[in-house]
């Protein structure tokens, strides 16, 4: 580490990252007439003009007052950026980090998609040509055959498509170039057995039209070590394919057609690494001082409690049928207990194969006509993505000891002759070789069914695994007219409609004990009802979406006025309008399903239910548990921004800014009465003031940029998971900072990229919410419950020391389970823990007492807590050196570095949640023939090897409250040749 900090503070003595090493470049969404013709463009002598769409036209990127990068395609390459992950490495004050639901979070200013659910608006806007895009891949695939990236930083709203409160991420692809016949070709191989090929072909057709297509695959073996089976995963194995059109028919029409296909199909990991200081009580599963290489305390999870001793008992199952249990809550071999967590996060033990399968369709239309200073601007986009991913929930692998006396009762009572009819199908289906053979858990199926129909995974150990998936569709179309008079005074006007259906969205969790429960339960259940043998059904927990959709529309323009020749006025206004409905639905033990019944579970009718508004029973004859939600809610605001502008001289800009964001509120998903959260979410506000200074100095050998901003938020939209699924809350937040970046020429042959950034994040004001890995809120009095009917939490609390320890114990001697008892020390937690039942502690408190039992927890105020991946500095820098030789040929090395400092991964800050700094390297060098009509290359990404976390994920109670990491990919290298003609 001490070498990384020395070559860090070599290099980026002074500034650090600037991420246009852009060549020259044009914009092909003519829509944008440049509204700056009368001002001149600062010297480009040394450094390239790079030329942007961020105001929706082409205009040199040092006199857009806009904080905006941009990335040519030779950029990209050069400095190894293959993907949007890393973008964060040079960008300032951006981050970026996988999530836990095949989704991502790229995170601008302390802004990111904290929101998680099917209902949430992306706070980063993706786009593809100026066209908005939903649900994305985007993060997944590899970029190729691009014109340029550009990435805008503040609040988006009067110029692209629906409104972004942290920014754009704006991908241009490649269009036909019409002036002649050109292709190129690139292939690569590294280690871990990768070979990655890109390919492109451009061909006029006439003078008038053009066609280019383009595509690139990659395979490679996996960055992790399975340890259980000796095997490899998270591999890669994806292609996509582009083909684009375009038609000029005049100087003054332009028509591009452009259709883009992306396919994954491998053991790609959503979940890198579980990290854990375990619980030794089992009540939280995980401790609260810091994250270790240990595995949850498995009594702690769902599985373990339903097919408790404990639970047996309180759910009224028969003393003479209790030792179908698998264990007791109050077990010191639990099935985690032996297990080995490797300290590599490139290591594993799982006996769950990852599974992964990803595409997405783009076709997208442009036009563009010019009416003498006038342009109208039409585009349209049609999107289809599919995600589907499956592994193992614990990354663990489970110890089948305790169950020998469960699966040895349950092989017995299939020999009674009154109830072995009643058992055999739980026998046949869980345990078909017997005690000692191989045990079943369900598949993860969107119909239903499972284990019990004939659809399982069968393995010598117990199987936990979770599964996500979705499907769907969009379209946008968008118009603008904007302007290009002589005159002090020109405009835009635009609007743009856009809607997209989720088909479907679900969230499984499948394991070997909920199925056990399922059985067991049910069928004791139906016996005792004199009901035909029976299970509950489902039998693993399944949150699902049956229908999203959203219907949105915009209407914005901006107005732009020359006060004089150097200084300008930018004004623009915007009216938003969203409308969102969803029908959607838990599930969890929640109808009997008879053993013989082979249908679909989920076919049964929808009828009122009782309780909370807008909730629905799926089964009229079971009350209260499978809860479907059909909601419509709809936002409008008004939105806006004003830039002053100054160029101080050509080359030296300076501006100051408002800007008004908005990003619409969502639908929490329907759980339990039990389990109380609201039903939606609010809107996202924000006011943001920038101050930005652009300068290009010495005839282009520097360039030198800086902003400051503060931001005011109003109901940042966060997420927690409750009952295995996300929920999302409002909070008020402040975040303020500072950028510098800078490109240094001080020759035609070398340039350096050099930036930094600083960031302040803080929760605003006075915000109470419980903290899940703390329940107790820090308070010595407090007993924290693990609820023995669901696995969720509580906090029992009271006026006097001893008296919520003494209530406890008291209730629950009279159930047969144990008092209170400490966490340990070091544990990060001043509360005791018992395992109970919230709701008969809440319905038996002595009247006058002044106890409480509070449902998650003890509420902490996290006023002042930073928010969630929002590093507090970034500092990054490049540097590269072109070797000239006879004939043309050049030698280009150059090596990047980059480090992010400090963040936090959950609202609640602390040692636990705490990201260390991490350091990311890069070198490669290329031999580039004459013309660069072939090159050869070698690289090395990631050269420290460093396991640089990016970001944290806290599962509920239920789960055993472990914390899943994301993080880059390990040290790459290789070898790559390429030609262009």
């Amino acid at each position: 580490m001490r070498v990384k900090f020395a070559l860090l503070a070599g290099i980026c003595a002074s500034v650090a990252a600037f991420p246009a090493a852009a060549q020259d470049t044009t914009s092909d969404q003519t829509t944008e007439q440049s509204n700056d013709t009368a001002r001149q463009q600062p010297a480009a002598s040394l450094g390239e003009t790079i030329v942007v769409t961020a105001q929706r036209r082409s205009e040199a990127l040092q006199n857009v007052p806009i904080a905006v990068s941009a990335f040519s395609s030779e950029a990209l390459e050069a400095q190894q950026i293959d993907n949007a992950s890393d973008l964060q490495l040079t960008l300032p004050n951006v981050s970026f980090s996988k999530g836990n639901f095949t989704s991502a979070s790229f995170t601008i200013r302390g802004i990111g998609d904290l929101c998680v659910g099917v209902t949430c608006d992306s706070a980063t806007a993706i786009h593809t040509n100026g066209s908005p895009l939903f649900g994305t891949r985007i993060f997944e695939t590899e970029y190729f055959d691009l014109e340029r990236v550009e990435v805008l930083r503040g609040p988006q709203g009067t110029l692209f498509g629906r409104n972004a409160t942290s920014g754009v991420v704006n991908v241009v692809t490649a269009k036909p170039d019409l002036s002649g016949f050109h292709v190129s070709g690139d292939a690569e191989y590294g280690n871990y057995d990768s070979i990655k090929a890109k390919g492109m072909i451009n061909l006029p057709i006439g003078d008038t039209m053009g066609v280019r297509v383009a595509g690139f695959y990659l395979n490679r073996d996996g960055y992790t070590d399975n340890l259980y089976d000796n095997t490899r995963i998270d591999g890669r194995d994806m292609y996509a394919v582009r083909g684009s059109f375009r038609w000029e028919p005049s100087a003054d029409t332009t028509f591009d057609l452009m259709g883009y296909y992306f396919r994954e199909d491998d053991d790609r990991m959503r979940i890198q690494k579980q990290m854990c200081q375990r619980d030794p009580t089992g009540v939280l599963g995980c401790l609260n001082a810091k994250r270790a290489f240990e595995k949850t305390n498995g009594n702690s999870t769902l599985a373990s409690i339903l097919s408790s001793t404990e639970f047996f008992r309180i759910a009224g199952i028969p003393a003479a049928l209790q030792g179908l249990a698998l264990g007791s809550v109050y077990d010191v071999n639990d099935v985690y207990a032996n297990s080995v967590e490797p300290s590599d996060v490139r290591q594993v033990y799982t006996a769950y194969t990852p599974k992964y399968y990803a595409d997405e369709l783009q076709i997208q239309a442009h036009l563009s006509q010019n009416f003498g200073a006038m342009n109208l601007s039409l585009t349209g986009i049609y999107q289809d993505t599919n995600v589907d991913s499956s592994q193992d929930y614990n990354l663990g692998v489970q110890d089948r000891t305790g169950f020998a006396t469960g699966l040895a009762t349950l092989a017995a009572l299939t020999q009674s002759p009154t109830l072995g009819a009643y058992f055999q199908p739980i026998y046949d289906a869980l345990t078909p070789n017997g005690p000692t053979g191989e045990l079943c858990t369900s598949e993860p199926r969107t119909d239903g069914r499972g284990a019990y129909e004939g659809f399982a995974n069968c393995s010598s150990v117990p199987l936990a695994y979770d599964r996500s998936n979705q499907l769907q569709t969009s379209w946008s179309g968008e118009a603008i007219l904007s302007s290009d008079f002589d005159g002090p005074l020109n405009f835009l006007l635009g609007g743009i409609y856009a809607t997209t259906t989720v088909e479907e969205n679900s969230y499984f969790v499948n394991a070997f004990g909920l199925d056990w429960a399922s059985g067991v339960v049910g069928t004791v259940s139906a016996a005792g009802a004199g009901l035909p043998p029976s299970y509950f059904g489902p039998s693993y927990y399944r949150n699902n979406t049956m229908d999203f959709k959203l219907d949105s529309y915009g209407i914005f323009g901006e107005v732009y006025y020359d006060i004089s020749d150097r200084l300008k006025l930018t004004g623009g206004l915007r009216y938003n309008s969203d409308k969102k409905s969803v029908t959607a639905r838990t599930t969890f033990f929640n109808f009997f399903n008879p053993f013989s019944n082979d249908g679909d579970p989920f076919d049964s009718p929808i009828v009122p239910l009782t309780g909370p508004s807008g909730l629905y029973d799926a089964d009229a004859g079971t009350p209260g548990q499978q809860l479907v939600q059909q909601r419509n809610v709809s936002f409008n605001e008004i939105t806006g921004r004003a830039v002053l502008d100054f160029q101080i001289t050509p080359n030296n800009l300076l501006y100051a800014s408002y800007s008004r964001g908005y990003k619409s509120g969502g639908i929490n998903p329907p759980l339990a009465p039990v389990f109380a959260v609201p039903e939606s979410f609010s809107p996202e506000n924000i006011d943001a003031f920038e101050i930005g200074s652009k300068n290009t100095f010495a005839n282009g050998a520097l360039q030198l940029n800086a902003t400051a901003f503060y931001y005011k938020y109003k109901n940042l939209q966060l997420s927690r998971i409750v009952a295995r699924t996300s929920v999302n809350d409002n909070i008020d937040a402040n975040i303020w900072g500072l950028e510098l970046e800078s490109v240094i020429r001080p020759d035609r042959n070398w340039m350096i990229n050099l930036g930094f950034s600083y960031l302040h994040t803080e929760v605003a004001g006075d915000q109470y919410f419980s903290n899940p890995r703390d329940p107790g809120g820090g308070d010595p009095n407090a007993v924290i419950i693990k609820d023995l009917t669901n696995a969720s939490l509580c906090a029992v609390t009271a006026p006097t020391a001893g008296l919520a320890a003494a209530y406890v114990t008291g209730f629950n001697s009279n159930l047969g389970l144990q008092g209170p008892t400490s966490f340990g020390p070091n544990s990060g937690l001043a509360s005791l823990g018992a395992f109970s039942v919230c709701s008969a502690l809440q319905a038996n408190i002595p009247t006058g007492s002044g106890i409480q039992v509070l449902s998650p927890g003890v509420e902490v105020n996290l006023k002042g807590n930073a928010l969630p991946q929002a590093p507090e500095f970034k500092a990054s820098a490049g540097v590269q050196y072109t070797a000239e030789f006879g004939g043309g040929v050049t030698l280009v090395p150059r090596f990047d570095i980059a480090m992010t400092g400090t963040q936090y991964g959950n609202v609640f800050n602390g040692n636990v949640n705490r990201i260390a700094p991490f350091v990311q390297a890069n070198a490669q060098i290329q031999l580039n023939g004459p013309d660069k009509r072939w090159y050869v290359r070698g690289y090395i990404q990631n050269i420290f090897d460093d396991s640089s976390v990016t970001g944290l994920y806290v599962t509920d109670a239920s789960s055993g409250n472990f914390t899943n990491i994301f993080t880059l990919d390990p040290r790459r290298y290789g070898i790559g040749i390429g030609f262009n003609f």
